[in-house]
């Protein structure tokens, strides 16, 4: 167990990794890291699937934006390696990937989300989607792929340019999410389906998905994402208005 990712072993080689930081799973630095580390290990020990859970109510908030505030630019540029390195590794895991949406899962916490197998979210008041255009962010080509591939160029466009989100229910129609659960049986559905998945023939069914998942992990690779681009961006006024601005929300 890791302070920040608690583990639990199911039947069938599936390792449950559950993101502890209280109260939200805001990713911050250590988050990342310690997921990254949490797959890398659950590889080692033979896992044969994951499932990614959060909550309580909330999947993930995203980045911790309070924190990246107070970084400078070198620590900046290192928090986001270590997003998009956990996020790597999800994508490029060689074994299936569920994510378990116990909650909201806004921003970065919908990027883990598309970078998993199959989306198993709490139905309910429970909201899902890239908002980058409302903080201030863009969201780089490689992010944009991750959600064209699920909904659709077009319903894409709209969702992006507008940093919506979406409820749970819309998310189900639009294929954001595969199924919608009670909020309490989110991780055990997500390891039923994952079950499911595993009594295939475990060759065919492995090179099938690594094919099938070429484009998610391409879209991963540094030159779709472009760091220092969006990094740069980070200062710009615009960018720096609306991050304050949701700081001083959050304070309330």
């Amino acid at each position: 167990m890791n302070a920040l990712v608690d583990v639990t072993v199911h039947d069938g080689g599936i390792h449950e990794l559950r993101l502890a930081r209280a109260p939200v799973n805001a990713l911050d630095p250590a988050v990342c890291v310690a997921l990254r580390e949490a797959i890398d290990t659950a590889l080692a020990n033979d896992a044969r699937g994951l499932v990614l859970s959060g909550g309580p109510k909330v999947f993930s908030a995203g980045l911790d934006v309070p924190h990246l505030l107070a970084l400078d630019a070198d620590a900046l540029m290192s928090a986001w390696e270590a997003f998009f390195a956990a996020a790597r590794a999800i994508a490029g895991s060689p074994v299936p990937v569920v994510a378990a949406l116990n909650g909201h899962a806004p921003a970065g916490g919908c990027v883990l989300a598309l970078c998993c197998d199959y989306r198993v979210m709490a139905s309910g008041p429970y909201r899902i989607g890239l908002n980058e255009t409302q903080v201030g962010l863009l969201a780089p080509d490689g992010i944009q792929h991750l959600m064209r591939r699920v909904v659709g160029a077009h319903r894409a466009e709209r969702l992006l340019v507008g940093g919506e989100m979406v409820d749970a229910q819309r998310a189900l129609e639009i294929g954001l999410v595969d199924e919608l659960t009670d909020i309490d049986h989110v991780p055990a559905r997500a390891v039923d389906w994952l079950r499911g998945l595993l009594v295939l023939p475990r060759k065919p069914m492995q090179q099938t998905r690594t094919i099938a998942r070429a484009d998610v992990v391409a879209a991963l690779q540094p030159e779709r994402i472009q760091l220092e681009r969006f990094v740069a961006s980070w200062n710009g006024p615009d960018t720096q208005a609306a991050l304050r601005a949701l700081v001083a929300k959050l304070g309330k």
